[in-house]
């Protein structure tokens, strides 16, 4: 076995290592000291059915063999017995999963390597090793809104409608921004983006010439040994220059009311979720609205624990739980529901999650927020954000947060190389 040098504290390679490599995913758990990638695809499932994903799905996990991949938000359709309104992008399956020729694991300050063919073990440590000049990259601006902010209000409002007449609780609405940027680098721009936002649950998917480059810093769950873990993230606050005006904000996010009103429904609609897979009396909540502070953004988040019940294994707890609280809203099959009468376009991977199974059939799953689309044959790139409206909200201000979380995308990348 060898051991690679981490590179720095945010990314132990350069993705530009591994710029003509057609398919690969690289995923990160911070919290876990941990970062994965898979190169090359040695079993693929590509699933365009989200009526047959998740059973597909499971008897892929169920081979016992380390896989990756990602699951789109429109999984939510059979999981709740829905249909979208919209047109679902029909380059795009709704779950991609794959077994990868050799994939190696970074895990406290340790290297393992996972593949049955040598050879593409050391093609992989060799690509690695590259040296790489000094970074560079075109800038990334130029985003134009597919939904203007009279649209959103319009849409906040009607929202607000149903939160008052007691439909629903929370929701999240979310906007989209999408540019034409041909001949960028993702390969560069991901690891500006990498130094400058820190993402603790990042992802990098690169997939026959389109791309993910995902800053996410929120976890959607992992299970190891029986338990299963949670990480509903809602609240957030730029941060500040001057270390006491940004303790400042922190402290503002932690004793916001509405910001907490907001997490706490979400934490329960996990607490929920769990409660179906998991052993009578087992979920517990160990942290509620803890403040996380990472890159350019403080962020409020919540940790909602359990053991999973006989018979239960990590797909199920995955079944039970998605799409995410922190994305939909509370309660969520309503939520969701009106989320797709709202919302002007399919959200795609964007709410859906990226990660892993290792060999014991143990899951870690990101949330894909903070997360650049991109196609390098047209140059097109989407971004989509949102927020959470309550009874409390003002919808102007959640607006102003959806635009906050866009640029910290867009600042991480807009001048990379510029």
């Amino acid at each position: 076995m060898r051991r690679i040098r981490s590179l720095d504290h945010a990314l132990p390679f350069d993705a530009r290592t591994l710029r003509d490599e057609p398919r690969w995913l690289y995923r990160r758990a911070a919290d876990r000291d941990t970062a994965v990638l898979g190169m090359g695809c040695a079993e693929l499932l590509e699933v365009h059915d989200p009526a047959t994903a998740f059973d597909r799905w499971r008897q892929l996990l169920h081979q016992g063999r380390p896989s990756m991949g990602y699951l789109t938000y429109d999984l939510r359709e059979p999981l709740f017995g829905q249909r979208s309104r919209h047109v679902r992008r029909s380059d795009q399956p709704v779950l991609r999963w794959f077994v990868p020729e050799v994939m190696v694991c970074w895990e406290a300050g340790c290297t393992h390597f996972l593949g049955t063919d040598p050879k593409a073990v050391d093609r992989l440590i060799d690509r690695l090793h590259r040296p790489q000049e000094e970074l560079r990259s075109q800038p990334w601006n130029g985003w134009t809104l597919t939904t203007d902010a009279d649209a959103y209000l319009r849409h906040a409002g009607a929202l607000l409608d149903h939160i008052q007449r007691g439909d629903i609780y929370e929701v999240n609405l979310c906007m989209e921004r999408k540019a034409r940027l041909p001949g960028r680098d993702p390969h560069a721009a991901f690891m500006v983006g990498m130094a400058r936002s820190q993402a603790a649950f990042a992802a990098f998917l690169a997939w026959d010439d389109r791309y993910a480059l995902c800053f996410s810093p929120e976890r959607f769950l992992w299970t190891a040994g029986g338990r299963v873990h949670c990480e509903p993230m809602k609240g957030t606050r730029p941060r500040a220059a001057d270390p006491v005006a940004d303790r400042a904000l922190a402290t503002e996010l932690a004793g916001d009311p509405k910001e907490r009103a907001e997490n706490i429904m979400a934490t329960d609609v996990v607490r929920h979720d769990l409660s179906r897979v998991a052993a009578e009396g087992s979920v517990v909540v160990p942290e509620l609205c803890g403040i996380r502070s990472r890159g350019a953004v403080h962020q409020m988040v919540s940790r909602v624990e359990a053991r999973l019940a006989a018979g239960m294994t990590p797909a199920d707890a995955v079944a039970a739980a998605f799409p995410m609280a922190s994305m939909t809203g509370a309660p969520k099959h309503r939520a969701m529901d009106l989320i797709d009468r709202h919302e002007d376009g399919s959200r795609g991977l964007f709410s859906g999650t990226i990660g892993w199974c290792d060999a014991r059939g143990d899951l870690d799953l990101n949330v894909v927020i903070r997360t650049v689309e991109y196609d390098a044959r047209s140059g097109e790139a989407r971004l989509m954000t949102g927020s959470a409206l309550t009874a409390a909200c003002d919808p102007r201000r959640e607006w102003e947060e959806c635009a906050l979380k866009a640029d910290s995308v867009i600042q991480a990348l807009g001048d990379a190389g510029a």
